[in-house]
């Protein structure tokens, strides 16, 4: 009994140390486990791998007809049960094209190029480098997240062809004339949500205003949706009340959704989008077929710009004008005048007629002639 309890006192700093021993390129790099592994101790069988963190992403931005239409993926040729992988890049590049479009796999690229996973991933498995996963873990963890969210499925044959049963031929050139795979997804002009709160019971959401009008990219709503959200064939569970916070994390980004519930809740559907309403200040005259960004050059920033048109016009002048882009062509007598001549301290939407006469005031007495824009 004494010999058994010595060897257990023994055997088991051994096994512990068997397991946490980390081999020399992990203990130089200084890893911490949870950075990588779910679990606390992962093993081989079950390595409890997390999704790579990318912290230094560069953003490239292309539409999915740029890119191949279809890869044949051979360069992790550590078997001989099956054949290369034909991708099709272009159906995998349209559904992504929503949710964030290149950036969903090609993750980090030098400014005008996507480059492809072997240019940053190790075909070996054997590497100094533990930082990033190797070439087959990178493609398989790119792939099978999104796989088993919609079909509950990750078996190899899904994707695999079996050696001698595969078809790496040309695509067809029929296939060539579409110009789509995957349908296009059609955007809503506008969504209305009933709510239960007392605050007003629906939200319109105008969709357009958002994507045309303000400059909303698709991936900073639909960042954290996948496939399954639309073609998912696993039974969906029970929903879970969301908090608060959940409910209005897309909007919040942009709204004040804790002190100003008006804004967006109201007892009957709201109107869309008015500039003059909503901040007092009517753009249509002369803006209205400006995009926003031209004025708020900050993205997701509309506040805290200056009404007065010298903000943006500063540089106006008698020489560099032409007023008949206002729908008012100035007669002669006017034509000749300094800007300043109306226009007091560059306020160019009320002119000013008392300095030089008496009895006339804009607008019952034009300096000119009105004509269509």
């Amino acid at each position: 009994m004494k010999k058994f309890i010595i060897m257990l006192i023994v055997s088991v700093p051994i096994l512990i140390n068997g397991q946490t021993k980390l081999n020399g390129s992990h203990a130089n790099l200084n890893l911490t486990c949870s950075n990588c592994h779910s679990c606390t101790i992962p093993t081989k069988e079950n390595p409890c791998i997390k999704p790579c963190p990318r912290e230094s992403l560069i953003r490239i931005d292309q539409k999915p007809e740029e890119g191949p239409r279809v890869i044949v993926i051979d360069k992790v040729r550590d078997t001989d049960i099956y054949a290369p992988v034909k991708f099709s890049h272009l159906a995998h590049a349209e559904m992504a094209d929503m949710t964030g479009g290149c950036r969903t796999c090609h993750h980090y690229n030098p400014p005008g190029n996507v480059i492809g996973c072997s240019d940053c991933h190790e075909a070996s498995r054997k590497r100094a480098d533990i930082t990033k996963p190797d070439l087959k873990g990178a493609y398989h963890q790119q792939c099978m997240n999104c796989h088993r969210s919609w079909s509950g499925r990750t078996d190899c044959v899904d994707c695999h062809a079996i050696k001698d049963k595969a078809n790496l031929q040309p695509v067809k050139s029929s296939d060539e004339k579409k110009k789509r795979i995957h349908p296009e997804v059609k955007a809503p002009d506008k969504i209305t949500f009933n709510t239960k709160t007392d605050k007003g019971k629906f939200v319109t959401f105008y969709h357009n205003d958002h994507t045309n009008l303000f400059g909303i990219e698709c991936s900073q709503c639909h960042s954290n949706e996948s496939c399954g959200k639309c073609h998912s064939q696993i039974k969906k569970p029970a929903e879970v009340r969301k908090s608060f916070a959940e409910q209005h994390k897309r909007c919040s980004s942009c709204h004040d959704t804790k002190t100003n519930c008006n804004s967006c809740h109201t007892n009957k559907e709201a109107a869309p989008f008015n500039h003059k309403i909503s901040t007092g200040f009517d753009i249509a005259k002369f803006h209205g077929k400006l995009n926003c960004n031209r004025c708020h050059t900050t993205a997701a920033k509309f506040t805290g710009l200056n009404k007065d048109c010298v903000t943006c016009h500063g540089a106006w002048s008698w020489d560099n004008f032409d007023h008949k882009k206002t729908g008012l062509v100035l007669n002669e007598t006017h034509g000749e005048l300094e800007c300043e001549s109306c226009h007091k301290d560059k306020s160019y939407s009320n002119p000013t007629c008392t300095d030089c006469h008496d009895d006339l005031t804009y607008p019952k007495n034009l300096p000119g002639k009105l004509i269509k824009r």
